[in-house]
């Protein structure tokens, strides 16, 4: 496959230090134990080519002001135990600890570096260009020899340690970003037709701009909405989806999406599938009420049964399968019916993509992970590339790719 990128392929890294980004970010209890190893495990690939390479990680979690907000130290535990090895930790990002740290390293040491966010212009949002000259950079650059941006699920942020240092060294993708890169191509400009985009969940404008871009330049044939997403949409097209229904969304500021919504469904109306059943959450009981009957007082929990089934039809009959966002609140036994339902269709197109986020815990939860062609590591950063738009971490490899390719 021809790229505007560099990957591992493309550079020898034997005996090179390499700057690694990548994302640790996971969820902590109180006592500062990682609750979730997932995006340990999905780096372990990049970090295992690298066993001839001083590798220097660069990392986050949380950020200021949350109680997760804490050092790299048990990340590093963590990465070592994955590992199987001693991967050291490191309590400083730039500073003369730091930088001596990585002049004394030998081929094959990992080094954790300090939180990346403890550094205050760390997610300051600013062009590449401003980023390359702040200390961050003008300390770690000189004494690595590449960057590698693993961390697709913050590429979608233009930030110090995603695109700063790309102005500066060689910069390459690491196989995490490499894959989400080709199999989100795949799925918005490959020829595996017909391809279903299911998308739900409570963000309604990302799904909006995922939904305008993929009918308006023909990447989808279908477009089946779920969760909050369906409940605007519904609104659209004139149904009574009842005050705690429109109350919610417009609390969470998504009444404007009511209009966006009524222009997509007069210009695609036959390719957005709209729920014909609903279930309402009725003190904790699931009542199942058709969308012609609505008027209700009652909140929308989750898709109905024929929905479900009809939806169900449609993804396992696609060959490419494309879902982000759950179908209802599927923290809620009673209401996480629906969501499980076209996880499990999903698995039976021949290409699917799970999104990042609440669909990809629940896919996690179910055990079936290994039953999706490809399953996002990156909420945010997902959403914005299947939604057309440019994310400023691939956009910086591209740029430093062109660079070195110059040279």
């Amino acid at each position: 496959m021809a790229r505007d990128y560099l990957t591992l392929d493309d550079i020898n890294l034997d005996g090179k230090t390499v700057l690694c980004r990548l994302d640790l970010n996971s969820p902590m209890d109180p006592k500062g134990t990682i609750l979730d190893d997932k995006r340990f495990r999905s780096h372990i690939a990049t970090l295992k080519e690298l066993e001839d390479s001083k590798v220097v990680i660069l990392a986050h979690q949380s950020r200021a002001g949350k109680s997760d907000f804490t050092t790299m130290e048990p990340h590093s535990g963590l990465l070592s135990r994955l590992m199987r090895r001693n991967i050291c930790y490191v309590d400083d990002i730039f500073g003369s600890h730091a930088i001596e740290s990585i002049k004394k390293m030998d081929d094959g040491e990992i080094i954790v570096l300090e939180n990346a966010r403890f550094y205050s212009e760390e997610d300051i949002k600013r062009p590449a260009q401003e980023h390359a000259e702040t200390h961050m950079v003008r300390r770690l650059a000189p004494v690595c020899d590449v960057f590698l941006n693993d961390a697709f699920s913050v590429s979608h942020r233009s930030h110090l340690s995603v695109t700063g240092f790309t102005q500066v060294m060689p910069g390459i993708a690491g196989r995490v970003m490499e894959k989400e890169i080709d199999c989100l191509s795949k799925g918005l400009h490959g020829n595996n037709h017909p391809c279903i985009f299911v998308l739900g969940g409570t963000k309604v404008d990302d799904s909006i701009k995922v939904t305008k871009n993929v009918l308006e330049n023909g990447s989808a044939n279908r477009v089946l909405v779920t969760g909050v997403v369906a409940n605007v949409f519904l609104a659209a097209s004139g149904v009574d989806i009842g005050s705690p229904n429109l109350n919610f969304i417009k609390k969470q500021g998504y009444l404007d999406q009511i209009e966006l919504a009524k222009e997509l469904l007069v210009r695609f109306s036959d390719k957005i599938g709209l729920p014909v059943d609903v279930a309402l959450n009725r003190n904790g009981t699931r009542i199942e009420e058709k969308v012609p009957n609505l008027k209700t007082e009652l909140p929308i929990n989750d898709i109905g049964l024929e929905t479900m089934v009809k939806y169900s039809n449609e993804i396992k009959s696609a060959k490419t399968v494309i879902m982000n966002g759950p179908a209802g609140v599927f923290e809620n036994e009673s209401f996480a019916l629906g969501t499980y339902e076209l996880i499990k269709a999903g698995t039976e197109s021949e290409f699917s993509i799970v999104g990042g986020g609440h669909i990809a815990a629940s896919v996690e939860q179910l055990g079936i992970s290994d039953k999706f062609s490809h399953v996002s590591t990156g909420g945010g950063a997902c959403i914005d590339f299947l939604a057309g738009e440019k994310l400023p971490g691939i956009e910086a490899l591209k740029n430093a790719a062109k660079r070195f390719r110059k040279k």
